[in-house]
């Protein structure tokens, strides 16, 4: 498979996903639990991501300057901090981090 079959796949696969969703009937996306699935789901991807960036480095588990500011911003949000000073610290956090130890 070449290089341009494999964009092409891909954008038909896309656009079947997509008409898919057009496709469900509006009765099944009101029930309630579809609704709280749907709800928690964007949740879910982004918690997947975060640990994914934080605590791997190709194959391999690492506990590295991310999680300890993953760990900051976490600290910062129990203490009901504004997000963008949650953000702050994180950076500072990581940052510092990696200034001190090279």
């Amino acid at each position: 498979m070449n290089f341009w079959t494999a964009i092409a796949a891909t954008a038909v696969g896309c656009y079947a996903v997509k008409l898919a969703g057009l496709l469900v009937p509006t009765g099944a996306l009101e029930r309630p639990v579809v609704r709280r699935l749907a709800a928690l789901l964007p949740v879910a991807l982004l918690a997947a991501l975060t640990a994914q960036q934080t605590f791997a480095h190709g194959h391999t588990l690492v506990l590295d300057a991310r999680a300890a500011g993953v760990g900051a911003a976490a600290v910062a949000l129990l203490l009901r901090a504004p997000f963008l000073v949650v953000v702050g610290v994180a950076v500072a956090v990581t940052a510092g981090l990696r200034a001190v130890t090279g």
